[in-house]
Order: structure tokens, then sequence, then C-alpha cells
């Protein structure tokens, strides 16, 4: 019997999409073997991999003046890539850190190239996202580097800029929950264990005039450019994430695509918000302008109480909810996958285990 899981990664799949995989795990389409033997090489599944892509150009309405790829080495490897091809054009590049995976990104990517941190909210824990017209963005910045929603803080930004530098975004947990205008990006990236399907596949769109910039020193592993001209198959692809993927992106179109989940997944966070706001038993420290719609950390107030809460939520089918270890407490992970079912349980949870101990 399937539980509900609450990981923010890997995370939970449709179970429509792993129904299908399961279907066709053994033998995919009369092709006498699984589609994990499959060579990427193949007419076959360069069909797959290619309907995948269109589909998910379909879906967040990309330009034509934008590459998508399907690379390797999750969203943390593009912490290294994405300053060893553009940090050469102009200025420092400009670094934005609201969380864990920005720190790391500016950390990561300060061992390649000197970089400006232009705002970090470290010291307060991490627990707001500032608003773009409060920044000083040096116009000479190579690029502005920021994360729309950090999954471990429960930190979003409640707008989009428009700048005039090249903006660079790491939308691994909040890729395909809202809409987004791709135009007002030079490079997005996103991992895929948590909107997309399984871990091992990177997704990255982007600006093909920005492409053509990176630095051509670099080995072919390391360029965009060069992916791009093999149609992400430069190397040996994650083939069966890819697949995956491919099978999910059919589910978002199925279901009404990118506004029906940003409705949903706006009536799943603010259910579970309310549960969070109309007790003292349960507290989210996070601004409320700032609050992510797909990553709802919590913590109880008598901390004492959250390995039981953690046990006795797990016993009831609620699986995953513990905090990220540089944090603690809990924290709820509610991506496209996630029923209202799902976070209904776990409201009754919460107020049965706040009548209980509280």
């Amino acid at each position: 019997m399937r539980k509900w899981n609450f990981s923010p990664g890997p995370a939970t799949i449709p179970e429509d999409v792993l129904l299908e995989v399961q279907s066709e795990l053994l033998e995919f389409n009369n092709a006498g073997i699984s589609i994990m033997e499959m060579s990427h090489r193949t007419e076959l599944y360069s069909s797959i991999a290619f309907e995948a892509k269109k589909d998910f150009i379909e879906i967040l309405n990309i330009p034509d003046n934008y590459e998508v790829l399907f690379l390797q080495g999750g969203a943390t490897h593009q912490f290294s890539m994405i300053p060893m091809n553009f940090s050469h054009l102009q200025g420092k590049p400009a670094y934005i850190t609201t969380g864990t995976w920005t720190k790391r990104a500016f950390e990561e990517g300060s061992k390649i190239t000197e970089i400006d941190q232009i705002f970090s909210s470290e010291n307060e824990n991490f627990i707001y996202a500032p608003h773009f017209k409060d920044l000083k963005i040096p116009e000479d910045a190579s690029y502005v580097h920021y994360c729309p929603n950090e999954t471990i803080h429960g930190v979003a930004f409640d707008h989009i800029p428009t700048i005039n530098n090249p903006l660079v975004a790491d939308m691994s947990s909040s890729i395909l929950s809202e809409p987004i205008d791709v135009n007002k990006f030079s490079l997005i990236y996103a991992s895929a264990q948590k909107n997309i399907g399984p871990s091992g596949l990177t997704v990255v769109i982007i600006k093909k005039s920005f492409m053509k910039q990176g630095n051509k020193a670099l080995t072919n592993l390391l360029r965009y450019s060069e992916h791009s001209k093999q149609n992400s198959m430069l190397n040996t692809p994650p083939t069966f994430s890819w697949y995956v993927a491919g099978k999910v992106f059919k589910w978002v179109k199925k279901l009404g695509g990118l506004s029906y989940f940003k409705e949903l997944n706006t009536l799943k966070a603010s259910k579970l918000y309310q549960v969070i706001d109309n007790s003292d038993f349960y507290i989210n420290p996070v601004h409320i302008n700032n609050r992510s719609i797909v990553n709802i950390p919590f913590v109880l107030k008598d901390k004492k109480l959250e390995p039981l809460f953690l046990k006795e939520s797990a016993e009831n089918g609620l699986l995953n909810l513990k905090g990220h270890f540089t944090v603690g407490g809990m924290r709820a992970s509610i991506y496209n996958a996630m029923p209202l079912d799902g976070v209904e349980d776990l409201i009754k949870f919460m107020d049965h285990f706040e009548s209980k101990y509280g």
C-alpha cells in the first residue's frame, strides 16, 4: 500500500506515470528489451527523448531563441559549470543568497572565479527574500544568480525581476509548479528529482545568444554549446530519467498545464499554512510574502515533541516529513504529484497531534 511521500527529493512521482512505466519496464514497445537497456543512439530512443523535449518546450512556452538541454550532474554541477562558462564576460558575477543552495552555489562558484555576493539573509536564518528593486546590481555584472524557491528553508521570491544583466536561476524545486516568463532569463537550470521525475537528470533552458558566449577554452563536456550540437547526447545521457520525465510532461499536459498546477499548489499550500497560522503549537518562520507553495517547513513550539511527531506521522502513512539536518524541524514538500488528499491527511494528523499533546 502506497503512502504519502512528502520528501523534498527524490520526491513523489505521479502514480499514473509509475503504473505506465511499470507496464513498459520489461519490454518497451515490442522492442524486445527494456527501456533501461536501450541505446540512446537508436531511432526509437531518440524519438522518445525528442518528444519529451518538445512537450517540455510546449508546457513552459519556451521561445525558439532558447535551447533546452537534458544533462547529468545534478543542479550542483551547474554551480561550477555556469561560472566556468560565463564569468569571463564583463565584470564579476553577482549572487543573491537566500538559503542553503544559493549559499553553496556562491561557495562553489567562488572556487572558480571572484564573485560579488550582493545580498545574503544568512544572518537572519534565511527567513525572507529581498525585492530586486532594493538590490544594488553592478551594471557590468556578467550575470546575476538567484534561486526563486529555496527548498530547505521554504523561502520564495514573490516576483520575477526584469533586469539588464543576464539572469540565471536555480529552479530545481519550483520548475513546473507554476507558469513563468522564460524570456526574462538567460539560463534556468533544474534538477529533476522534485517536480520532473527520477534523480540523475538536470534540465537547462538557455538563451542561444548567451550560450554562444560560453568559454571556448573549456573541454567539450563543460560547454553548453557542445551539448547543444549533439542534442544533449554528447555522452550517454541519463536515459531512464529522461524517459520518465517525458511521461511526467504528458501527465502535466493532460491535467491542464501549469495554470492548473499553480491553482492546485496554491490551494494545497494555503490549507497547510492556515493550520500553522491558526495554531500556537506549530510555527513557520518565513515572511508571509516569501512563503513557498511547494516546500513548507515548520517547527513545534515545544521542540521536544518533534521526534514524536515524526514517529507518529510515519506510523500514519505520512513519510519523509523530517526537515533538513541543517535546520531541523519538519518540512512538507507538496510538489505537483502530491494530491490534495495527501495534504488533507497531513492536516488531519496535525490537528490530532495538537489536540493530543498541545
